[in-house]
């Protein structure tokens, strides 16, 4: 019995490491096509389908695609109609998993998993290190499976384990139920419908269970994956909400239908893929039923893409029915909702999202200078003007410390050098862009404390401050531009124009000392107008900071 259970257990460990492994292995060599995919989805619920499928195969998880879809109708980058296509591609791209596990290399599982290891802890090459480790995950299922196939062949020598294992068979509508709830509960324990169905191949290949059995713990196994969505919309936006909710009504409704016609339906998949799922082979003097996997594989999948079929037609209508059952909250709260925590089961993807976090951080850093210059430029600056300036500056503030708080979960995790570098440029990027948002709230208190003592800068004063901030803001709008279109050589032209700003702050303290010695000059002008000149100066060298870390410098 201990041997069993460790056996099982150990098999149910590797197994779903291995599926983590090949999972993030085909992640970073196919960072550019998840990029590419899941910008290609629109509101054509075919394309939407096929790029969820597509997605699945490449993550190996339906549940990874199903969360990650919660995660960008919550941040708002993708609509609910586009998330009901790439939820109903992902249940057809997880039923890959189990044609994967037809082919009949279990023995080599152990083999193909030391090569790899050696290949991903010896290479310097990345692309290599990510394949090895994606094969290494291929190596690890396979490992697992023939480990929880050995368990299960000591079950079969338990008379107790035998007895209960009849409780649940699936010969009447009674047992079917029952055994759809046996695959429920499992699926949601171990929180992976790919290891579920590893198990249920296990038993049904040793004999353990019927194939008939076996259909039904698969179909349960359709509705405990949905679970996992569920979880992962706590908390979250009405349409992400709704997101998973369609989920689960998709996934459940199927299984309703299909358990109707299910003793038809057992019959015929055998029919279809021409397979006698009742022929033992003899494997060592054991009995053995390989035909079942097959016959395993095709009622997951014959179920899950003729339900896509019947849904399809009706995506339109069911998103418009969530809509109106799950009514919108009255206030939403507007935080950085990209920046989903879900998202970074996709490194590859979560980096894209906080990179446009980053830009939108600069493009407000552009409009408070924009606004600035219209406080500079007015003797009595408007209101809504120096409200909306220092509700910028509170937002970058609060923006960096998400931005921040993301990116340090991100680089905790097994990253590509890619990623890893653009996390870093990321992180000082925002870190400078709050600074920035800093020194320009200064400059509007200088002048609102000026205005509020009823002092005002003469004319030649405030002109040459007007004049040194369009070069700021040329410089500023110059770098943020830049990383919109991912051009990195701007640090030249960037100091460039920085020693242009410098020298003329100094020569603005040069004329202003000199009108100091001919004028009398107002102590608190005096001290308003310096502060202002070194305020700009310490944001033009924030701006070089931007160009050389957008450049990857040190």
């Amino acid at each position: 019995m201990f041997e069993m259970t460790t056996t099982l257990i150990g098999g149910l460990g590797i197994f779903l490491l291995g599926m983590k492994y090949m999972s993030q292995g085909l992640q970073s060599i196919a960072g550019a096509s998840l990029r590419s995919l899941i910008g290609a989805v629109t509101n054509n619920r075919i394309l939407a389908i096929i790029v969820g499928f597509l997605v699945t195969v490449l993550v190996q998880s339906s549940s990874v695609t199903t969360v990650m879809t919660v995660g960008f109708v919550n941040g708002g980058l993708m609509s609910l109609t586009q998330a009901i296509g790439v939820i109903m591609g992902a249940n057809v791209g997880t039923t890959v998993t189990g044609w994967i596990l037809v082919l009949k290399i279990g023995k080599y599982g152990l083999p193909i998993l030391g090569v790899s290891a050696f290949v991903y802890l010896f290479s310097k090459n990345e692309k290599l290190r990510y394949t090895a480790l994606a094969v290494m995950g291929v190596g690890m299922v396979f490992f697992g499976l023939q480990l929880m196939k050995e368990a299960c062949k000591f079950l079969k020598d338990l008379p107790e384990f035998q007895e209960w294992f009849l409780h649940f068979q699936a010969n009447s509508y009674l047992g079917l139920y029952q055994c759809m709830l046996v695959g429920c509960i499992l699926t949601i324990l171990v929180q992976s419908s790919s290891a579920t169905l590893g198990i249920t191949i296990s038993l049904a290949v040793t004999g353990l269970i019927p194939f008939e059995t076996a259909a039904a713990l698969v179909l349960g196994e359709n509705i405990g994956t949905t679970v996992t969505a569920l979880l992962a919309s706590l908390g979250a936006t009405t349409n992400a909400r709704r997101a998973a909710y369609f989920h689960v009504l998709f996934n459940i409704s199927g299984v309703i239908w299909i358990s109707t016609i299910f003793f038809w339906y057992v019959k015929f998949i055998p029919w279809l893929i021409d397979v006698d799922v009742t022929k033992a082979v003899m494997v060592n003097g054991e009995a053995t039923y390989p035909s079942c996997v097959f016959a395993i594989a095709a009622t997951h999948s014959v179920f899950n893409i003729v339900n896509t079929i019947v849904f399809l037609p009706f995506a339109g209508k069911i998103a418009t029915l969530l809509t109106r059952i799950v009514k919108d909250k009255p206030q939403e709260i507007a935080h950085l909702r990209s920046l989903d925590i879900r998202i970074l089961e996709t490194p590859v993807l979560a980096i894209d999202q906080s990179r446009g976090e980053v830009i939108r951080m600069g493009v407000i850093c552009d409009e408070m200078v924009q606004i600035l210059n219209r406080i500079l430029s007015q003797e009595t600056p408007a209101t809504e003007d120096v409200d909306k300036l220092f509700e910028y500056e509170e937002e970058l503030d609060r923006m960096q410390d998400e931005i921040t708080t993301y990116i340090t979960h991100l680089l905790a995790m097994d990253l590509p050098q890619e990623v890893i570098s653009k996390g870093r440029c990321q992180l000082r990027m925002a870190d400078e862009y709050e600074s920035i948002s800093d020194y320009l709230q200064r400059i509007a208190k200088f002048r609102l404390k000026l205005k509020k003592q009823g002092r005002v800068f003469d004319e030649a004063h405030n002109n040459s401050l007007l004049d040194l901030l369009k070069m700021v803001e040329q410089q500023l709008n110059h770098v943020t531009t830049a990383y919109q279109e991912e051009n990195t050589d701007i640090v030249s032209a960037t100091v460039h124009s920085g020693e242009e700003i410098k020298k003329k702050v100094k020569t603005l303290q040069r004329e202003h000392l000199d009108y100091l010695s001919k004028e009398k000059v107002d102590p608190y002008i005096n001290v308003s107008y310096t502060s202002t000149l070194n305020a700009l100066r310490r944001v033009r060298d924030h701006v070089i900071n931007l160009a050389e870390a957008l450049a990857g410098e040190k």
